[in-house]
This record gives structure tokens, sequence and C-alpha cells, in this order.
């Protein structure tokens, strides 16, 4: 260990805090602790008088959580709790880092809808292509100015977002205009049965390209809003979030 680290190590060995924690942690995961000894430490710790090496800490208190080794392969090593402890304590953006890492973590784990929300964002996208490519093919052949072109893919896109929103992205955009700041559109704030619905409108649309756009409009309406009326029904949200809960009457 180099001298700087060492004098890391043994600045942060030596304040109270750091004292406390790591009795703590033995007094949690080490029966054979020995807490008389622990207390004399911590009383002294912070004091300017007071020093402290790991060897003294594991043979007076019998601490595991730390481990010192003499030779040429010898250092100082820790459990991961205590070394997260150490870099946190010398390493603000560590610290940071984990905390951040920690609080997504915990939001994955409440909301385990969020991944599956996204999983069926990512599909939406997806079939979006499919669509497009269904528009190119069928439909823009058929146009040859630039600004037709771009009203042919605008048009189709609104017309799923009719058939299923009942309004058009710029109405949304016009009603929203704090979330389209963001770059937020319909399709990111749908739920989960809406976008399961988009992607089978999509799909639908990309198949009946040799229709006309007002008959696959009343096609396409009609199949959106019979398959959300049959999620709704089957209460898929809250089905989805009973299995979170563990709550067995909305699972079933």
């Amino acid at each position: 260990m180099s001298p700087t680290k060492k004098r890391y190590y043994q600045n942060w060995l030596r304040t109270r805090s750091t004292i406390e924690f790591l009795g703590t942690w033995e007094a949690l995961y080490n029966p054979s602790f020995k807490v008389v000894e622990f207390d004399h430490f911590r009383k002294e710790a912070g004091l300017p008088t007071f020093t402290l090496s790991v060897s003294n800490w594991i043979e007076k208190t019998g601490a595991i959580g730390l481990v010192s080794k003499a030779g040429r392969y010898g250092g100082t090593y820790a459990h991961k709790d205590i070394a997260f402890e150490f870099c946190g304590a010398i390493s603000p953006v560590f610290k940071l880092y984990l905390i951040k890492e920690y609080q997504r973590l915990k939001e994955q784990e409440s909301s385990p809808l969020l991944e599956d929300w996204k999983v069926k964002r990512i599909l939406s996208k997806v079939n979006y292509e499919i669509h497009t490519d269904a528009v190119r093919d069928f439909i823009v052949p058929q146009l040859m100015e630039e600004s037709q072109i771009k009203f042919a893919y605008t048009s189709e896109t609104d017309m799923l977002n009719l058939a299923l929103f009942h309004y058009t992205a710029k109405q949304w955009r016009d009603a929203n205009p704090v979330l389209a700041a963001k770059g937020l559109n319909p399709r990111d704030v749908a739920s989960i049965s809406e976008l399961v619905v988009m992607v089978n409108l999509e799909s639908m649309n990309a198949t009946k390209q040799g229709l006309g756009r007002r008959k696959r409009y009343e096609i396409l309406s009609e199949i959106a809003q019979s398959q959300l009326q049959s999620l709704n029904n089957a209460d898929i949200e809250n089905r989805f979030r009973a299995i979170d809960s563990g709550d067995q009457k909305l699972l079933k």
C-alpha cells in the first residue's frame, strides 16, 4: 500500500463514525465479536491521541470483517460492505454513484411494471418500423413531392393515434405543452393496455395497405376499441400490479 493510501486508511480507521460502523457490522454478522473491547475503542475514537491498526482491531475484538496479512503478497482486505463504506468516505463521487444506483434498483423493485412498460414501448417502436415500411412500399411510390411523402407518413401515424387515442399527435401536443416540451408523445404516456393494442394496430395496418385510408381507419378503430375494452374488462393493469403485491384476489 502506498504511503498516501495508507494515510487515507489510517485516518478513516480512527474516526468515531468508522468505529461505530465496523462495530455494528461485526455485531450483526460475528457471534464471537467482543463488545466490551469494542466499547473501549468507540469511547476513544476521534480523540487527537487515538490511533488504531487493523491488526490491533482484529486482535482485541475478534473482528472478521477486516483481514490483515503480512508478507510479500499480504495486505489489508475487507468485506464488500466495509469496502463500500471506505470508498464512500474517501470519494464523494463513488458515494454519489452508489446512492444513485441504490435508488434506481429500489425504484425498479417497487415498480416492476416500469420494465414491462419499457418492453411494450420498444415493441411498439419495432412494429412502427414495419408500419412505415408498408407506407413506403404501398403509398409513397405513388407520390412525387417531398412534402407529400412526409404527409403520407404523418397521416398514417395520426390515423393510428385517432383509432386508439381519438386525437392526433398535434392535438395531443397542443393539449400537453409541458410533456411535449420534454420530447414526449402520446405513446410515451400510454398505458400498458394501450401499447399492446397499438402494436396490434401497427401490424394490422401493415397488412392492409391495399385498402383506402378511410376503410383502414374504420377497421382499425373498431379493432382498437374492441381490444382495449377486452383488456380493460380483464383488468390487465391491476393484475400486473397484483404480481408485485401478491394480491391473490386481483390475480384471480
